[in-house]
């Protein structure tokens, strides 16, 4: 199992979630990524994340993305993102779960069920089949993260646990390490890895980028035979 974070994406270009003055994209989280903020400035939102779908069109997966993918010719790989761009799934991964919703899909106001595959900009006046306003299947601060159950099953049957370039901050996705199996092993790859405390698995932190950290893991797999 494979949990993956924004600073895979970072490397095709993608920025990550926040800035360092805590702004993501000259804009207070709250303002474009709220259920409060959507009520109060639906057509900011909308803008903010046609934004985004716009960017998303001008990236290509790089080689984490790609090695991850290669790896299914050995191993069972399932990836847990919190990622909201489809890179993996460019890349030819076939078991991607968004744990935070996509980019390229949204959703009806009323009927969190009814979701469409949107690639081009979303706006005001964009309705489903009974006339509600349609929004960004994005799974915003505040609100439930619907795939979590699928994830936390995943996690609790894997071999292996590999954290891709995530800070382990943001709950419940950071969690997922807690339900793993004792003896299953950890790998972290990042360039600046956050601590980990309280877990009882074999940890192994690899202090590299994506695109060098993933081929490393690889290699480091393939060679011993697991």
């Amino acid at each position: 199992m494979v949990l993956t974070g924004a600073g895979i994406s970072a490397e095709s270009g993608i920025k990550t979630f926040r800035d360092a003055d805590g702004l993501w994209e000259g804009h207070d989280v709250m303002e474009v990524a709220s259920p409060e903020g959507w009520h109060k400035n639906k057509q900011l939102v909308l803008e903010f994340y046609n934004q985004r779908r716009r960017q998303l069109h001008q990236v290509k997966p790089n080689l984490g993305h790609m090695v991850l993918s290669e790896l299914e010719k050995d191993f069972d790989v399932h990836i847990i993102t919190q990622n909201v761009d489809n890179l993996h799934e460019q890349a030819g991964s076939s078991k991607v779960l968004h744990l935070h919703g996509e980019l390229f899909k949204v959703r009806s106001t009323k009927n969190e069920n009814y979701i469409l595959d949107w690639k081009t900009d979303l706006n005001l006046g964009d309705v489903d089949t009974n006339g509600n306003q349609l929004r960004p299947h994005i799974v915003w601060f505040g609100e439930a993260v619907p795939a979590l159950d699928e994830a936390i099953e995943i996690t609790q049957t894997a071999d292996f646990f590999v954290v891709i370039g995530t800070s382990l901050q943001v709950y419940p996705a950071a969690g997922l390490l807690h339900y793993t199996k004792q003896n299953v092993p950890v790998y972290y790859i990042d360039p600046k890895p956050a601590t980990i405390y309280d877990l009882p698995n074999p940890l192994e932190i690899i202090s590299m980028s994506a695109t060098d950290g993933v081929p490393y893991l690889r290699n480091k797999l393939l060679q011993n035979n697991i």
